[in-house]
């Protein structure tokens, strides 16, 4: 598909809109950006925690915004953040202050991939009969395996935002399979990372969060097993 000129111009346009945040945000608070980035070198998680509790009131919004940050961008990994969140916050209002960020991020970082890549990808999928196939299969069984990918705990993701915004998936089933799948997967990452800052010697939390999510895969990949073996077999003759 050739680009549009005009199509071009929006994309070079919304290129310099997301730089020109940056420097909104730096010409705020000068300090706010190089902090953030030293924490992020250092990983330590306490001295996060530490310094999102330091915004009182405002330590949910601006621990949702980092989150949502780091997942639109796709690294580095979420887990300082959601451990963070559960020190904070508690473990369960912590996950799930986590995972809705995290969703929220994937989600921009969707929409952006595939708003300035999607043409290129379908130039090059279009070339070749194995990448069409791949890329027609994930518009179809698109959901189960996103949702499936997103429970498994560190797998890098900026890999599956790239995968998702360049395939033929639908943004809805991003998205939903992004949020159900987010649960397991950072309960399990940051559950691991609290224990292990607070010296908790009990399992049975992290067990069972980690059942949970072993059944939750399992289901998924028998409905995937299912809907493929029922699906209609279009090389047939009619």
């Amino acid at each position: 598909m050739k680009l549009h000129p005009s199509m071009g111009m929006v994309k070079v346009l919304a290129a310099l809109a997301i730089v020109l945040l940056f420097v909104v945000i730096h010409w705020i608070n000068p300090m706010l950006l190089p902090h953030i980035a030293g924490l992020l070198s250092r990983g330590d998680i306490r001295e996060t925690a530490d310094y999102i509790a330091s915004f009182g009131p405002w330590a949910v919004l601006f621990s949702f915004l980092l989150t949502l940050f780091v997942n639109a961008l796709g690294f580095p990994p979420a887990i300082i953040f959601s451990t963070a969140n559960t020190l904070i916050f508690g473990i369960a209002a912590g996950i799930f202050l986590a995972v809705t960020a995290e969703t929220v991020g994937v989600a921009i970082s969707f929409l952006l991939l595939r708003f300035f890549f999607r043409d290129a990808a379908e130039a090059i999928i279009r070339k070749s009969k194995t990448l069409s196939s791949i890329d027609k299969y994930s518009g179809r069984r698109g959901f189960v395996v996103m949702l499936i990918a997103r429970m498994v705990p560190y797998f890098p993701s900026i890999l599956l935002n790239a995968l998702g915004a360049l395939s033929a998936m639908k943004f809805r089933d991003y998205l939903i399979a992004s949020f159900v799948g987010k649960f397991p997967s950072t309960g399990i990452e940051a559950i691991i990372g609290h224990d292990t800052i607070t010296h908790q010697e009990d399992p049975t939390r992290l067990i069972t969060v980690c059942v949970i999510a072993v059944f939750l895969m399992l289901g998924a990949w028998i409905y995937e097993r299912r809907a493929a073996n029922h699906a209609p077999d279009k090389s047939a003759p009619h």
